[in-house]
């Protein structure tokens, strides 16, 4: 993969998608929550997947929310944590999870790149896709159940940067320079739109603010807020990489694959110390 081709030139104002177009984009595309799609093109996508860790901390807020009444209720950091799991799976129809599985099969079928992708477009899920998904589901439940035995807080602190990070993945992803491994579909949609700019920009933005929520909890919280973004923008770039050498580009797929990934390195990251 190229990291570095030139951003795309600049965008006449005409064909620029409005904010509120971005953000019904990035709702309507990577959540079920009410989101009239208004326009379904590069520029929309542009900034919608800018818009994407905005749907993480939507996502988080809402997933942390049953997790901490359970643990203020009496349920156990256990229960907490394995609600809260399994509240982002809901609000994406099991998307982001279902993409991870056939990614994992695809990678692990040592096909030909056009046979992989056959794979992966297939209903059913195969050995390498059921494995994914236990693992993800154990390590994240895992995660989560020490943030929770320690705080609430802590506990909520964590779902939260871990689905913002997971969506600041699928940002990265449609980097300028990306490419797309099929000519339909969501990947083909924003692949390569977001400007080398914008995604600088943005991970910056969520990097400061990892680090600033957990500040109150002491300077060594803020920097292990941070370096778990880091590590997992880290895990999801090369899976990011492996996928687009395998398969030719990225598909919605792999975009769920990152989203998973970079969520459950977030949470291991945060469940040390």
């Amino acid at each position: 993969m190229k990291d570095s081709f030139d951003d795309p030139p600049p965008v006449p104002p005409a064909e620029r998608a409005s904010l509120p177009d971005g953000i019904r984009f990035a709702f309507g595309t990577l959540t079920v929550l009410p989101a009239r799609i208004t326009r379904w093109d590069r520029p929309a996508a542009r900034t919608g997947m800018a818009c994407a860790p905005l749907v993480g901390l939507v996502v988080g807020l809402l997933a942390a929310l049953p997790g901490t009444v359970l643990l203020l209720g009496g349920g156990g950091p256990f229960l907490a944590a394995a609600v809260t799991v399994a509240v982002p799976a809901a609000l994406t129809r099991g998307l982001h999870l279902d993409g991870l599985a056939d990614t994992a099969d695809g990678l692990g079928s040592a096909k030909p790149a056009g046979e992989a992708l056959r794979i992966m477009k297939q209903s059913d899920i195969g050995p390498f896709g059921v494995v994914a998904l236990l693992v993800v589901f154990l390590i994240q439940v895992a995660a989560l159940t020490n943030a929770y035995a320690d705080s609430w807080v802590r506990g909520a602190l964590a779902t939260v940067v871990a689905t913002v990070t997971a969506r600041l993945a699928m940002t990265l992803a449609s980097r300028a320079g990306v490419p797309a491994a099929r000519l339909e579909g969501l990947g083909a949609a924003v692949a390569g739109a977001v400007p080398h700019r914008t995604v600088a920009a943005v991970t910056a933005a969520v990097l400061v603010a990892a680090a600033a929520v957990a500040l109150p909890a002491g300077l060594p919280a803020a920097v292990q807020h941070a370096v778990a973004v880091l590590a997992a923008l880290l895990a999801a770039e090369l899976l990011l990489r492996r996928c687009v050498h395998r398969f030719g580009g990225v598909t919605g797929d792999v975009y769920g694959a990152l989203c998973e990934l970079a969520a459950t390195t977030t949470l291991v990251v945060l469940a040390l110390g």
